[in-house]
């Protein structure tokens, strides 16, 4: 049976030569992405910046300023040389960072450590299958391709177009990842009627979507069911699901008791906690970003 761990754990990134959580604070951070520096909105930097105290001197080559709405409405303000896009590296991965007009830039940094804490998982498996469902532009893909066959999900078709380029920049046309424009739910659920089954899946469900046929997602009806189908994509010799939430008015404790609950008849442990970045240099502060909730069963 799966023990649920109780006490949180923070996933923390400590940034890399590409990237950098330079500071944050009165509801914003400051970022370097490759040569460029930005401003986002983040609601959890209620302390006051370090390098900045006023708030009115942070350096940045673009900012992107929210709309009144609560449903992540909004537009950035860029000098004029920022490109449409530049070409990033974590590892071994490449991809190609843009601001997109959901204040993103094209990949997450705070998974980084859940890149790395994947590829460990799967230590000692050769060719390991993995899931990565909402796989967006696909960065978790190409880390993953490392271990094994990857089948890579995003409902978005410019998205997966994303994802290629990114894999082909990165020299990793010939990986075994298998690019689909589909709705993961739906996708998922097929999967299961298949009798597939995999070693691995990671899984970052948005709040509200809608997959490319116009189904309707929403996190509140939808989770349980996926969680239930990814459950039954795994057995006793998988290693891992990972699932994290953004910008959800949850506990990471009550992501913890669903997957427990689904996974109890599975050997290993369910954790649970918060992804986080690092401010860089001396006395940096962690910035969470996300809640997440993950079972293993290390070998």
């Amino acid at each position: 049976m799966a023990e649920v761990i109780e006490q949180p754990l923070v996933m923390a990134g400590e940034g890399w030569d590409d990237y950098a959580l330079l500071d944050s604070g009165h509801g914003r951070k400051l970022e370097r992405f490759g040569p460029y520096r930005f401003i986002r909105p983040e609601p959890q930097a209620m302390w006051t910046p370090r390098h900045d105290p006023d708030g009115t001197d942070w350096q940045a080559d673009g900012e992107f300023i929210p709309g009144a709405d609560e449903d992540g409405g909004g537009r950035w303000h860029l000098t004029p040389d920022i490109p449409d896009s530049w070409p990033m590296a974590w590892r071994e991965a490449r991809f190609r960072s843009q601001c997109t007009p959901f204040r993103h830039l094209g990949f997450f940094p705070d998974m980084a450590p859940v890149w790395d804490w994947m590829r460990g998982e799967l230590e000692g498996k050769p060719e390991a299958a993995t899931l990565n469902l909402f796989g967006y532009t696909g960065v978790g893909s190409q880390a993953l391709s490392e271990c094994g066959p990857v089948t890579h999900v995003d409902a978005s078709k410019k998205s997966v177009a994303q994802a290629r380029e990114n894999a082909a920049l990165a020299g990793m046309e010939d990986r075994p990842i298998r690019w689909l424009v589909d709705d993961a739910a739906k996708f998922a659920a097929r999967e299961v009627r298949r009798g597939k089954r995999y070693d691995g899946i990671i899984l970052d469900p948005p709040k509200f979507g809608r997959g490319p046929k116009h189904e309707i997602w929403r996190i509140e009806e939808g989770l349980a069911p996926l969680v239930r189908d990814c459950r039954a994509l795994l057995d006793n010799d998988s290693r891992f699901l990972f699932l994290t939430v953004y910008a959800v008015r949850m506990s990471s404790l009550a992501l913890a008791g669903l997957v427990g609950e689904i996974f109890a008849d599975l050997p290993g442990k369910v954790e649970h906690g918060d992804l986080a970045v690092r401010e860089s240099g001396e006395g940096g502060r962690l910035l969470p970003t996300a809640i997440f909730a993950r079972w293993s069963n290390p070998r």
